[in-house]
């Protein structure tokens, strides 16, 4: 093998191995042992594409080489800028499904302003290539077959050394080097232990072809001992049907649905409690509101909404952390009580399924009329079909409809009017849920970007924060103000006390900085873990007194809480999340499958247990505990993938509406 040809295989290795670097130095920030992985899997590759760029007469390879090293270069900047936005890696999917990035353009160019020298650090290996090319110190003459037999041997020898050194050391824990690899998919955490191109390598391989995850013993979760004052166990009811689980498991010959019906059965149902039915018989109207936090909740600047908060349920340890399609992960979790499939948009996988837990469906069945808006275009994440899945009886947004009621040309567009132009459709009605996806409170937030932050930027133009600070701010006035015209028309039509109101946040304001958003905390949030805690608001009127409730709780606990305290009948072991106020126990799980509980914190990425307060995990509870979360995240994709409450209520014989 000629000199200069060794230069250019050298070269293609190098350079994953230097942007595996970078990537874990700026995404990671640490090294572990596992690293040696992320090298490992690099040569080989490295002497793939080298393989493939050496195929062409003469200089002609020279076309290859600059483009699989622009795709490489491509692949890495692309998954650090929406890291830096989502906290996660983009899956395949995402990639080749193109507008959830081109919607947010503005916001990962500032991404890629704020983070300029990490993109020059990723493009300094094409201008090395341009350098090596112009001093001629690389060839691109054809290799000879014995140089590349040779290449070939080796890329085999050292992959199949890699995969072995994978397999034959023991790990207990879940999240084991031979899980990851072979039989659990977690994009952050393979990323982290085999690098990124392995994990984007998996990716692709899975989706083409599809694997099965590791069965694993259940984990039931301990529930809280009642106090005193709580009824005594033989008094106690839960929130469950009565399902044949055995008959179910002995008459199914489909070995998936059969793990599944064993799982849900092993489930512990939630307890009612003194709150179930508090709200029986009264209106619903649901908001999933766009990064709507604590820190949109001011006594001057949004008076509706402070007064929901003091007059209402106070979940003030309450977490909406952030999944990899941000909003429309963020709007699945939080209506449907299930954790997303990962590497899919859930919100569109769900097309056609049976969700007999929906609002609008379990509503409908009580006689209820049910509606959805969206004040932005009705077809964004295929929101219109996943809208139709979960059984609303209409669907209203700008480009089927809203666009005559309200102006959907300017960004973003106002949650106030879509909301003064929506209200008549359902308040005369005898019993209605209405369901309302916002948009108001989007990035940028900025003056001059944000048509919400510009007609409100006089009340909050003095205030002593950076400008973005005072923009998300000012996109929240709009929200409030929205919120206020609701009790005002509620009021004078006589509907206020028989309507209740939720709302919640999709995800933190990823707009603002980590510094940012600590110049409107009251305390010092950290990227892990506090920059999710949010807010959770669900008031009615006659409630004579604040209920404060201190227990740990993310938005996979909305729906069951809504539910029991309406007094719906519904299986409790069906839904990923539990009622809050029931004893459940508490748990907020993170798209990378870090968690709280009440007794600690765990960073699934470094490993590091944090105490809560005076209590701490044990190993042996960590481990137990991401066991539960794994079988969360896997009978999860499961029901997704196999419409599993249809099969589940067709093999029952229930109605199906």
């Amino acid at each position: 093998m000629k000199k200069n040809n060794l230069f250019l295989l050298i070269y293609f290795v190098l350079l994953f191995i230097y942007e595996e670097f970078i990537f874990h130095l700026f995404v990671f920030e640490k090294f572990t042992i596992n690293f040696i992985y992320a090298i490992l899997f690099s040569i080989p590759i490295g002497g793939l594409f080298y393989l493939l760029s050496n195929f062409l007469k003469g200089k002609w390879n020279r076309i290859p080489s600059y483009l699989f090293t622009i795709l490489v270069i491509f692949l890495f900047i692309a998954n650090f800028i929406y890291y830096k936005v989502y906290l996660s890696i983009i899956s395949i999917y995402s990639l080749l499904n193109g507008n959830q990035v081109l919607g947010f353009m503005n916001h990962i160019l500032m991404i890629a302003k704020n983070n300029w020298y990490v993109i020059l650090f990723m493009i300094l290996p094409l201008v090395f290539l341009i350098i090596l090319d112009k001093t001629k110190k690389i060839s691109y003459e054809k290799s000879d077959s014995v140089a590349k037999l040779i290449i070939t041997i080796a890329i085999i020898i050292i992959q199949a050394f890699t995969l072995l050194s994978i397999n034959i050391i023991k790990e207990e824990e879940i999240y084991s080097n031979k899980n990851l690899y072979s039989s659990i998919h977690s994009p952050l955490l393979t990323a982290e232990k085999f690098g990124l191109i392995t994990m984007f390598r998996l990716d692709c391989q899975r989706s083409l072809f599809g694997f099965k995850e590791k069965e694993i013993e259940i984990e039931i979760p301990n529930t809280t001992t009642p106090s005193e004052e709580e009824p005594k166990e033989e008094e106690i009811t839960y929130n469950e049907l009565e399902i044949d689980w055995q008959q179910l498991i002995d008459n199914e010959t489909n070995e998936t649905i059969k793990s599944m019906h064993e799982y849900f059965s092993l489930q512990n149902p939630t307890n009612k409690n003194e709150y179930t039915a508090m709200f029986q018989g009264k209106n619903l109207i649901v908001f999933v509101a766009e990064a709507f936090s604590p820190m949109a909740i001011n006594e001057e600047l949004t008076p509706n909404l402070y007064k929901l908060y003091n007059e209402g349920f106070q979940f003030d340890n309450f977490y909406t952390p952030l999944f990899p399609v941000s909003t429309a992960d963020g709007e699945y979790i939080t209506d449907t009580s299930l954790i997303p499939k990962e590497g899919v948009w859930s919100i569109y996988r769900i097309k056609g399924n049976y969700m007999p837990y929906s609002y609008a469906n379990v509503f409908e069945k009580l006689g209820y009329t049910s509606q959805a808006y969206h004040n932005n275009s009705y077809n964004y994440y295929n929101r219109d079909t996943y809208l139709e899945t979960m059984g609303y009886d209409s669907y209203l947004a700008c480009k089927n409809g809203l666009e005559k009621r309200i102006n959907c040309k300017i960004w973003p567009q106002s949650d106030y009017e879509m909301v003064k132009t929506t209200i008549d459709d359902y308040i005369n009605d005898d019993k209605f849920i209405t369901y309302y996806m916002t948009v108001s409170g989007h990035l940028e937030y900025s003056k001059y970007d944000n048509m919400m932050a510009s007609w409100n930027w006089d009340k909050v133009k003095d205030l002593n924060l950076s400008n973005a600070a005072k923009a998300y701010l000012a996109t929240n006035i709009e929200f409030d103000k929205a919120i206020g015209e609701l009790l005002k028309r509620l009021e004078e039509s006589g509907k206020l006390d028989d309507t209740v109101i939720a709302i919640s946040g999709d995800h933190y304001p990823y707009g603002l900085t980590l510094e940012q958003i600590n110049e409107l905390s009251p305390y010092p949030k950290d990227e892990n873990f506090e920059m999710h805690h949010m807010s959770f608001l669900l008031w009615n009127s006659t409630m004579e007194n604040p209920i404060k409730v201190e227990k740990y709780a993310s938005s996979l606990d909305v729906l069951p809480t809504i539910l029991n305290l309406f007094g719906i009948e519904y299986d409790s072991r069906l839904l990923i999340g539990s009622d809050i106020m029931s004893n459940s126990m508490p748990l907020v799980i993170y798209s990378n499958r870090s968690f709280i509980t009440d007794n600690c914190r765990y960073n699934s990425l470094t490993k590091e247990i944090i105490p809560n307060g005076n209590t701490t995990c044990s190993k042996e509870e960590v481990n137990t505990i991401n066991n539960i979360i794994y079988n969360k995240f896997k009978f999860s994709k499961l029901i997704l993938e196999n419409d599993y409450y249809r099969k589940l209520y067709q093999g029952l014989n229930w109605e199906i509406k």
